[in-house]
């Protein structure tokens, strides 16, 4: 069975969002030119009204207002293994970050930090799904699909909303 997937675009401080939908939740949060984007997406549907409600989130986010997304998300896409990495990020607090080594201890697979990684950087759900909390054993930023800038940015953002 084919699932039907919305999308509108937005803009936001770190430019232009792709965010897509199926009818059973919020399936991605894009920066429109990162990498791994979904394949298909000539197939999906434009509906612009089925998103104010995220829209709204995203820009009381970026203004400070507020940090957590009170919605339901589908995974679509990815494997459950993926789908344990993607859960296990909505875990890490806002204005904190974990390691991926802390991220794959917590999922109790201490072996397989790159085999983490690699889920973290196909996360579906940028900025909404905390992947831009994860960082490199030695504290350094390490890979995000959105970009180092961005990602530093994010973490930037967080930490003075935290401190509020």
């Amino acid at each position: 069975m084919k699932t039907n997937i919305y999308f509108t675009e937005t803009d936001s401080p770190l430019g232009r969002m792709v965010l897509a939908a199926t009818e059973q939740g919020l399936c991605g949060v894009y920066f429109h030119d990162q990498r791994y984007l979904p394949e298909g997406r000539g197939t999906w549907v434009r509906d612009d009204g089925r998103f104010a409600g995220i829209i709204r989130h995203l820009e009381e986010y970026f203004s400070g207002k507020t940090a957590a997304l009170e919605t339901t998300f589908d995974f679509v896409q990815g494997t459950p293994f993926q789908r344990a990495v993607w859960e296990a990020l909505r875990q890490i607090p806002l204005g904190r970050t974990w390691t991926y080594g802390q991220l794959a201890a917590r999922l109790g697979k201490e072996t397989a930090v790159r085999a983490v990684g690699a889920a973290v950087g196909r996360n579906p759900l940028s900025i909404v799904v905390p992947c831009h909390r994860v960082i490199g054993a030695s504290g350094g930023l390490t890979g995000y699909a959105g970009g180092l800038e961005r990602k530093r940015w994010l973490l930037g953002h967080e930490a003075g909303m935290a401190a509020l």
